[in-house]
């Protein structure tokens, strides 16, 4: 039985309620001032825990009716919160993009979360004058949806309601196109960066020779190079290694990549007077390096962006790391290894293979040749059927022989050329003649051989 009361008998307080829910446990829930009111409240509180202990209310779909009218604030709050395993850089950004689209819907209650709403708000962003492209779509579509899958995993909504809207084609929309450079280039911004006398973004210019050489060498992220200390190499383990740890890398995943020989004889250089714990770059992290990048081509008369593409940071390194792997005889599986990607359609967004790569890798494709090519003079066997010559004997024509007196049947020009039938043709009997069904006549017992090779 329900109790109602008043804490402090204050006649202008709310009564207060206590019950037991369908679980046993006592809630105590407040009221109104009116007596009269909270009687029908706290009747009608102990009548939904008795339905839902004899089943006829299912707890859960009452739960998820409940959420479904809270506040969407307060699940918001709560999704940040879940959260802050993350990076700070992470969540800062997740929670912006839902939070403008969920402001720029009107959506006040987790009810008013509709496909239709978010896919109209997020078109009208695109066609503002500075509209963002398909990949800030995308991003925006997908900070949403992992709001929405939350939801669904906390049990505050039943299903998804963005399941089924498409992504974007980024492919046709790309805002800032990357190039890779050529190794020659990489050598020049190397030697660029260590001849220079000046400090761009904190960093001296061989400090910046370090960071452009790590990066195209290993392949590494600008955090993940950032974070490297004299610990991260294991230059006498065999192979030797660099190791990114998780909280380092965008995957969350401890990377272990080989190092290249000469860059293993470099490292101790680097590495010297710097304690186990020490940083390498400190505060990579937070530098603008496409400006360390871009001032450093510009002074070797290298054009920082061409019809191409853009040479910034992740250009010069990851991608020039990437492409140059494969333009030196790298398979595609062991490409992706290296650049830690889940998806080998990811690996191919970094291969800049242009006409060039093409055209030299044409060169190597064998040409088939007939026979055992002793003869200098072969041609393909292409142009060996085109020249209508056999392909396994070079002879001009074959002919028919007659198993009685091996006679040799004469071919004939097709007398129909004038309706385009040019090819030689065969006689079938030795009469010319064919029964109406097209078949020789069975009373005739000749019998055909293989054919015969005839030189021209």
């Amino acid at each position: 039985m329900a109790s109602i009361f008043k804490r402090n008998g204050d006649r202008h307080e709310p009564y207060t309620i206590q019950y037991f829910d369908h679980q046993g446990k006592r809630r105590t829930k407040k009221a109104f001032t009116d007596k009269g009111l909270t009687e029908q409240l706290a009747g009608k509180l102990e009548s939904d825990a008795r339905l839902r202990t004899s089943g006829l209310i299912d707890p859960e779909q009452d739960s998820l009716a409940v959420h479904r009218q809270t506040p969407i604030e307060e699940h918001l709050n709560a999704f940040q919160e879940s959260l802050t395993d993350n990076t700070t850089k992470y969540v800062k950004l997740t929670m912006s993009r839902v939070r403008r689209v969920v402001e720029g819907c009107g959506f006040t209650k987790l009810a008013d979360l509709n496909a239709e709403t978010v896919q109209i708000y997020l078109r009208s962003l695109r066609k503002a004058e500075d509209g963002i492209g398909h990949r800030t779509y995308n991003h925006y579509l997908q900070a949403l949806d992992a709001f929405c899958h939350w939801c669904v995993a906390t049990n505050r909504l039943l299903r998804n309601p963005l399941i089924g809207v498409e992504r974007l084609n980024t492919a046709v929309d790309v805002r800032h196109p990357r190039r890779a450079l050529t190794a020659e280039q990489v050598a020049k911004l190397v030697e660029s960066a260590r001849s220079s006398r000046i400090r761009i973004q904190g960093y001296t210019g061989e400090e910046r020779a370090r960071i452009y050489l790590l990066s195209y060498m290993t392949g590494l992220r600008k955090k993940e190079i950032a974070s490297l200390m004299p610990r991260s190499f294991a230059l006498h383990a065999s192979p030797p290694t660099v190791t990114v740890e998780a909280a380092c890398s965008k995957h969350r995943r401890k990377d272990v990549l080989p190092l290249h020989p000469d860059l293993v004889v470099m490292l101790p250089g680097w590495i010297e007077g710097l304690t186990a714990g020490q940083k390498l770059f400190p505060r990579l992290e937070r530098r603008k390096t496409c400006i360390m990048v871009k001032k450093d081509l510009v002074r070797v008369g290298i054009p920082y962006e061409t019809a191409d593409g853009i040479a910034d940071f992740h250009a010069a390194g990851r991608h020039t790391h990437i492409t140059e792997l494969l333009r030196n005889g790298v398979s595609l599986p062991e490409a992706k290894e290296l650049a830690r990607h889940s998806d080998i359609n990811m690996t191919m967004r970094y291969a800049h293979i242009g006409i060039r790569d093409q055209a030299k890798a044409i060169v190597n494709l064998p040409v088939p040749r007939a026979g055992e090519s002793a003869n200098k003079n072969a041609i393909p066997f292409q142009a060996a059927a085109l020249h209508g010559r056999c392909i396994l004997c070079s002879a001009k024509s074959h002919s028919m022989t007659l198993d009685g007196n091996g006679e040799m049947v004469e071919k004939r020009q097709n007398p129909c050329r004038c309706k385009g039938f040019v090819a030689d043709r065969r006689q079938l009997s030795p009469t010319g003649k064919m029964e109406a069904a097209g078949i020789e006549p069975a009373s005739r017992d000749i019998s055909m051989t293989a054919s015969t090779c005839v030189d021209g």
